[in-house]
Order: structure tokens, then sequence, then C-alpha cells
């Protein structure tokens, strides 16, 4: 499908708010936790609604919740690209030892994300049971310990005052950039100096963020949760008219030696893109239907930008689990994939940096 055809139609779309960042669904006047759509909107569109917690960890004096080693405790899930986010952030900062870290379970079921037992093996530094509150089974036993009247949605990334015993912030944007300075005076100096936003390119970051976010990163769920082939549609074609601009964008940067989306470092930019593209060939082309291409064989200067991050840069490699992100995608979206089945393919989840699809080899 032509480019200019795809960025016409895509001008069509209705443009959600960048910040939002809704990862589960809760029951509310009977519906189902796994209803990504209710079935009663005629629309077929997948809407996310808001996070609820935004207060802010600040190292402004007097702030309600200032930086301290050990008091806050980030929950998330290695499936979920919004708190993938949050453990790249965490350790491009070098803040490992200061905010420790529970993963849930891959499987979200009709309670939603679950904590692991102590008799469960899976992949990932972080996946133990909660530390924090022992007695709690499920994630959505904290947010309604903090408010047992809360109708909102269980979702990670969840940031949580061990303090106070509240739950500071579950919207991943505004996690990741307390993360970049608000902790500086307690980590290493030379992680002091990583500027993931940088005031020189914080216009364009901002900018790339807003379209990115709709198009790409909740493009894929618009496109995948959508009830009606008029709302799949309108997804999809949003969704690779972005990817187009984005391989457009790199591509050019890589004739000059860049690899970075701005700038000559990682920023949010890189981080925010990344979640989502390290996802769309193993997931996403399949049990999201995102398949006029995938990455591997579709977008060269993309893959390139991808590889570069996963194999170069631990921070990016190390918090990439692909067992819990096929696994959640596949088994707990019956809406989607009633019998749980998990393709194999594509082998290998990501492909090494000098090696290439046959497609692309001819």
């Amino acid at each position: 499908m032509p480019l200019i055809f795809l960025q016409a139609l895509s001008k069509r779309l209705f443009l959600l708010p960048q910040r939002f960042s809704v990862r589960t669904m809760t029951t509310k006047q009977g519906d189902s936790i796994l209803h990504w759509v209710h079935p009663e909107d005629k629309t077929g569109e997948f809407k996310r609604a808001v996070s609820q917690f935004r207060s802010f960890i600040s190292r402004e004096p007097g702030a309600q919740y200032p930086p301290e080693k050990n008091r806050y405790h980030l929950f998330v899930s290695y499936a979920c690209p919004w708190a993938h986010r949050t453990l790249i952030t965490r350790k491009l900062k070098g803040l490992e030892d200061i905010i420790p870290v529970t993963s849930v379970h891959w499987h979200m079921g009709e309670k939603g994300w679950r904590f692991v037992t102590p008799d469960e093996q899976l992949p990932g530094e972080y996946v133990h049971p909660n530390p924090v509150h022992p007695e709690f089974t499920h994630l959505r036993d904290i947010y309604l310990f903090v408010n047992p009247e809360y109708q909102g949605r269980f979702t990670v990334p969840m940031l949580y005052d061990t303090k106070t015993k509240t739950i500071v912030n579950n919207e991943s944007s505004e996690i990741i950039r307390m993360f970049y300075y608000e902790f500086d005076d307690l980590i290493a100096p030379e992680y002091r100096n990583v500027d993931l936003f940088p005031p020189s390119l914080r216009s364009d970051i901002e900018a790339t963020n807003e379209w990115v976010y709709n198009d790409i990163n909740n493009g894929v769920y618009k496109s995948g949760f959508a009830t009606t082939q008029e709302a799949y549609e309108k997804a999809v074609v949003a969704l690779f008219a972005a990817l187009d601009r984005v391989e457009a964008h790199l591509a050019e940067r890589q004739k000059q030696g860049k690899i970075y989306y701005f700038g000559d470092s990682i920023t949010e930019a890189d981080i925010r893109l990344y979640t989502t593209i390290i996802r769309f060939d193993p997931v996403y082309v399949q049990h999201f239907k995102t398949n006029l291409r995938d990455i591997r064989s579709g977008y060269p200067a993309i893959h390139k930008w991808l590889r570069h991050l996963y194999w170069d840069i631990p921070a990016f490699k190390e918090t990439t689990q692909f067992e819990h992100i096929k696994k959640h995608y596949t088994k707990s979206h019956r809406q989607i994939n009633p019998f749980s089945i998990t393709p194999i393919g594509p082998v290998p989840d990501i492909l090494p940096k000098d090696e290439e699809v046959n497609a692309v080899k001819k």
C-alpha cells in the first residue's frame, strides 16, 4: 500500500491524549475484565481510559513524595510495553539499588494481573511473590487496599510508596520522567550525566510522542482489539502510515551515521518506540493482525535501530522477556484467541545483528 495513501487515510484518525496509560480492565457493572471493547459498543473501537494516580516524586524541598532509597516499589509486568518503559529507564539511570521491582506473572485472568507463587519458576530477575504485601495474590489487592472504593483499572506500571502505603503514580509516561532527574542526588555520578530528555530536544520528542503514541504504541491495540472491520482497518492503516514515517526518519538518520531517534544518545523517543517495536514481529503481526508488513523484512532502518538497542544496550535486552510477552498476549486475550494457542514463530524472536531473513538477503 503506497505511503501517500496510508498517510492520507491516517489523517482521519481520532487522536487520544498521549499520556493515557491503561493496561488492564476491571469488572464494573457486570463487565468482564477481559472485554477490551464492550460488547454493546457498536463502533468496535478500543478506547483507553485515564490513569488515576498522578502524584509525583520530587526533590523539591517539602515535597509530599521526596526521593528516598528503598521507599518506593515499582510493580510491573515484563509482558506490558508500558511497564517495560519504566524498567528500561530505571536501568539506564542506575536506579536498581534505589527502587526495588516486582513483576507479576505473565497471565492475566478475570481478576487481572496476579503475583507468582513461591513454587513457580518464570524467567526474569524480578518475578517473585509480592514482598511488600505477601498476603496479596493479585495486583488489584493493592489498589483496593489503598482505596476500597476504587473503580478504576488495575494497571501496571504502579509506583507504590511503602512508607505511606499508597500508590504514587500508575502512568508510565510520568513515572519515567520522575526517574530522569528526581533521584540524581542518590545515584552514582556517571548516571547523573545520562539525560534522556535533554532540553534541546524536548520539543522534538514531545511532538513525536503524540503521533507515535496514538498511531503506533496505542495503534497496535486499536488494531488488535477492534471488533468491527471498519475500526480494525482504520487503525491498521494509521499504524503502518506511522511506521513508514518512522522508517523514513531513521533511514535518513542512518545515512548521516546516526543510530538513535534524536541526537547522539538514547532519549525518551527511543525508549517509548522500542517497547512496541520489539513486540511487533513476535506478537502483534499475528495476534493483533498488524500484518501488512513485519519489521524484519519490511522496515530495514527500524530493524537496524531495534537490533542496536537490543544487542548493544543492556538496559533494553535485559528487560525484554519474550516468554512473558508471547504467553501473556496469546493466553490472556481470550476475546481474540479463545483457545489460548501461542504460535511457535517467528524464529528467532529477534534476529542477530549480522543475519537477515531470506526476503531481505535476496
